[in-house]
């Protein structure tokens, strides 16, 4: 009887040890990709922060300057000049850093503006005297008066230039046009200059501040309006 039974158990045994080897085998081979990823495949591209759009670069011009003349005012009304001047201060640094941890960089604009609205406020800090903090749009328009201007004078009108990087394809006669609104829009914001140099020694700081947040920005807006309806008549004849 027993010579009739063991010969019997025998295929199981093989068959048993035959899966216990296929289960190492597939042990063994999770194990060794777990430990050694493939390296072949192509990684996925880095995240890349978001680049501020046209319009949020407009804005960010806008509320950046204006944010700062508001708190200033009202603080300075109720608290003093060093009051406003720090809530100012800390208000353009703000903008600063949100730039920075948003769009991983800051834009120029936002540099110029706040750098000087931090320099003429630690200016104004220390001679405990407003007028400092009060020539930053001054002076800020003063600079673009610089660069229009001289742009132009060097045959290289700012406009012109910017315009024909952004759409080569342009026809000539309007590049040209550009070259005229170069000009007389430097003497805009020199005339802004002068107007807001008046305001920060003479003009109440309510007044300065309209001037500075509502009065530049509808009058560049009206300006814009009117010189894009004289270029489209002159397109159009």
């Amino acid at each position: 009887m027993m010579k009739n039974i063991l010969p019997r158990s025998q295929p199981k045994s093989k068959c048993v040890t035959l899966k216990l080897k296929l289960l190492n085998l597939k042990i063994s081979t999770i194990l060794f990709k777990h430990m050694n990823p493939d390296t072949t495949t192509t990684p996925s591209p880095p995240l890349t922060p978001p680049t501020p759009t046209p319009k949020a670069q407009a804005l960010s011009l806008l509320f950046g300057g204006l944010l700062p003349v508001i708190l200033f005012t009202v603080i300075e009304e109720k608290y003093g000049t060093v009051a406003g001047l720090i809530a100012g201060m800390i208000f353009g640094l703000g903008e600063i850093i949100y730039e920075l941890v948003k769009y991983k960089k800051v834009s120029t604009i936002t540099w110029i503006g706040n750098g000087m609205l931090l320099g003429l406020g630690a200016v104004s800090l220390f001679t405990n005297e407003g007028i400092w903090f009060k020539m930053q749009p001054a002076i800020f328009e003063l600079l673009f008066f610089g660069i229009l201007f001289f742009s132009w004078a060097m045959k290289k009108p700012f406009l012109k230039v910017m315009t024909e990087k952004q759409n080569p394809h342009l026809p000539e006669f309007v590049k040209e046009k550009l070259s005229g609104v170069t000009l007389r829009l430097s003497f805009f914001f020199l005339f802004h200059s002068i107007l807001a140099t008046y305001a920060a020694f003479y003009w109440s700081t309510e007044a300065w501040a309209i001037l500075k947040g509502v009065g530049l920005t509808v009058s560049m807006i009206v300006y814009m309006v009117i010189e894009g309806l004289m270029m489209r008549r002159n397109i159009t004849r």
